[in-house]
């Protein structure tokens, strides 16, 4: 039996970071998701080129695109969902993460 994904990705997430990849000029092995101390609620999540998939990276491959999440942060994100938002006021990445006990008033860190 297959294991469940351990991130969702919307198709407006997907089609996003397809026009990052494509956009970065050079290959790339995918899009790497961690976290960091950050903000007053403790937590941020961070995105970055990866060049390449390092070896205890969780790989999430989903509507033709490929999200390496960082092991140090897989605690924190297993079962979210990454949707992105492109709104008149903001536009970004969401994370919709059931693991959350709270979110900052900004919505910059969170904590679980």
């Amino acid at each position: 039996m297959a294991r469940p994904q351990a991130m969702l990705i919307t198709d407006a997430a997907a089609e996003r970071v397809k026009a990052l990849l494509d956009g970065r000029g050079k290959p790339s092995a995918g899009i790497r998701i961690g976290v960091r101390t950050k903000g007053c609620s403790g937590l941020s999540y961070t995105l970055e080129y990866a060049d390449e998939a390092n070896k205890f990276d969780e790989v999430v491959e989903a509507k033709g695109v490929r999200i390496l999440i960082d092991p140090k942060a897989s605690m924190f994100i297993i079962g979210t969902e990454m949707d992105f938002v492109d709104g008149k006021l903001e536009s970004g990445f969401v994370f919709k993460n059931p693991n959350e006990k709270g979110r900052c008033g900004c919505g910059e860190s969170f904590h679980v």
